[in-house]
């Protein structure tokens, strides 16, 4: 059993103003994006410059931030909005949805392809793809500092008492997602997307992997308390969500791989 180490939310006080980790955490993940992209655009099958990938990053931030926001409270906590609709601005007190964050995300890669690179959404959103994993990581290690999201009771060794959750030790279920959702899926699309691919393979992936480990893992993360299980004792609405992203990544690799073969055929 671990006592959870009480990392005060906070990370710099300036007198009234107030720094916290969450927001740092979502600062580190724009700047890898910026890196990384600049990075990956220096390939001849991008199509996208280095100088650009920071105009893009500003559009996807305001998708990232917008989206999650309002998905939150769509998806998890809408009767809060109606009784305090100013919290939808306190991003710092965290609520953020990663498919209302990924809705956003995609509308501005749409946007922005079709406005400022006129080319094919999926170009891009192959080329985005990879680096998303960074900033969820990151952002479930900004769950951990806030003390919240974790888990469910049990007995195994690294199970962590959390403050607010009782004395009984818990999974730490954002760490899990932070290594699983965050490290691994990354590694696996940044080595999958080094080679060329079919146009939306990659992004087809993203949504699988992406998937297929939130369904697992929400499997010993207590689901949010307003909502609770939806279904069967065990059924959550990050499960409900995360179904349509496995069957439309499906999809859209076999849409990529059905339409790659007559080329790779005739050539």
């Amino acid at each position: 059993m671990i006592q959870y180490p009480h990392i005060d939310p906070v990370a710099v006080r300036l007198g009234p103003l107030q720094i916290h980790w969450y927001g740092i955490m979502y600062l580190l993940g724009f700047l890898a994006f910026w890196w990384l992209g600049r990075l990956r655009a220096r390939r001849p099958d991008h199509p996208i410059t280095p100088e650009q990938v920071g105009d893009l990053l500003f559009y996807g931030a305001l998708g990232v931030i917008l989206g999650g926001r309002i998905g939150y409270f769509l998806f998890y906590s809408g009767d809060h909005l109606l009784t305090d609709p100013l919290s939808i601005l306190r991003v710092w007190e965290g609520g953020m949805s990663f498919h209302g964050g990924l809705l956003g995300v995609l509308i501005a890669i749409f946007w922005y392809a079709h406005r400022k690179l006129h080319t094919g959404f999926f170009n891009l959103a192959d080329f985005v793809a990879p680096m998303v994993p960074i900033g969820l990581g990151l952002g479930r290690i900004g769950n951990f500092i806030n003390g919240e999201l974790w888990g469910k009771p049990t007995d195994l060794p690294w199970g962590m008492v959390f403050p607010g959750a009782g004395s009984v030790p818990r999974h730490p279920s954002q760490l899990y997602e932070a290594f699983l959702e965050g490290l691994v899926l990354f590694l696996i699309l940044w080595t999958f997307s080094s080679r060329p691919r079919p146009v939306g393979a990659v992004s087809g992936l993203f949504l699988v992997g992406y998937g297929c480990l939130r369904f697992l893992i929400e499997f010993v993360r207590l689901p949010d308390p307003q909502l609770g299980y939806l279904a069967f004792g065990w059924l959550t609405m990050g499960q409900v969500l995360s179904l349509p992203m496995i069957a439309a990544g499906l999809g859209l690799l076999w849409w990529a791989y059905h339409r790659a073969a007559p080329a790779s055929a005739g050539s």
